[in-house]
């Protein structure tokens, strides 16, 4: 999901993209950048455990200096994903960011042990429209629409 946004992001050429994983990102990052997109799975019916350590680390450091920059978000889930994109959401308001595209939910209906633990195949349909949130971000940041 992350891999499709980033490529239709860097295909309008307009906007630097940089994609980190939750372990490596740092409050530097979130500074540097103009805009986010937040992509996580879902585990126990909340964020993954590197998105909140992640979090974690940098709420402090950039709180109160984040204003407005625009956000969207979107989570892989195994049931519904409503929890993980409610505890993003609440996050991103704290450092008053600002949403600008619905949050995106893909559910893999993953329910037992063996299907959690397998690879994940991503509808063509959901990657278009992880597809269309990057190129959308992207194009809005660059035009500056947000």
């Amino acid at each position: 999901m992350a891999e499709a946004a980033e490529t239709a992001a860097r295909e309008g050429g307009e906007a630097e993209v940089r994609r980190l994983e939750a372990t490596e990102a740092r409050p530097d990052d979130l500074l540097n950048a103009d805009g986010y997109l937040f992509v996580c799975p879902e585990n126990l019916a909340a964020i993954s455990g590197e998105m909140k350590a992640f979090f974690d680390r940098a709420y402090y450091p950039v709180l109160g200096r984040l204003e407005g920059r625009p956000y969207a978000l979107m989570v892989c889930a195994g049931s519904d994903g409503e929890n993980a994109v409610r505890q993003m959401a609440r996050i991103a308001t704290g450092w008053r960011l600002k949403a600008v595209a619905d949050p995106i939910i893909v559910c893999t209906h993953a329910q037992t042990p063996e299907d959690i633990l397998a690879p994940k195949t991503i509808a063509p349909g959901e990657l278009a429209r992880c597809r269309e949130l990057g190129a959308g971000l992207a194009a809005g940041l660059a035009l500056g629409i947000y």
